[in-house]
């Protein structure tokens, strides 16, 4: 049996920047060179004043569940060793959402509001993805 490919992320001139400070372990947002409003994701423009001024800044990586999704079925064969996928959308102090795979944690400590810390795992050397832990 071949090796399954893994669907990996493809960063362009917007999202380079949040893909290498993930490598880095450290979770960065944009935000924006005019107006200061924090964004996730990464894009160009500025929804509220629509500058192409960008910065970025390095979020305190923790935030609460907004909500959660479980699924028992595998979008793609790399995902078929991780199942159940528990995947959250957190709602990050600095006011965006982040949307990752939770790990170390069942679905039934999954709360609306709980505390959560954004944590770092690498995919391959290139690339390392934001993950979701709940607090202690």
């Amino acid at each position: 049996m071949s090796e399954i490919e893994l669907i990996l992320p493809k960063p362009n001139e917007d999202s380079k920047p949040f893909w290498d400070g993930l490598k880095e372990r450290r979770l960065l947002l944009q935000k924006c060179g005019e107006c200061g409003k924090i964004r996730h994701y990464p894009r160009p423009v500025c929804d509220e004043c629509y500058s192409m001024e960008v910065d970025w800044v390095e979020a305190s990586r923790k935030g609460k569940i907004h909500t959660w999704s479980e699924s028992h079925y595998a979008f793609h064969f790399s995902f078929k060793k991780d199942l159940p996928l528990l995947i959250a959308t957190v709602d990050l102090d600095e006011g965006v959402r982040l949307k990752a795979q939770v790990r170390g944690a069942k679905i039934d400590a999954m709360a609306v509001d709980k505390p959560v810390t954004i944590g770092f795992e690498d995919i391959n050397e290139d690339v390392t993805v934001p993950v979701v832990h709940l607090a202690e």
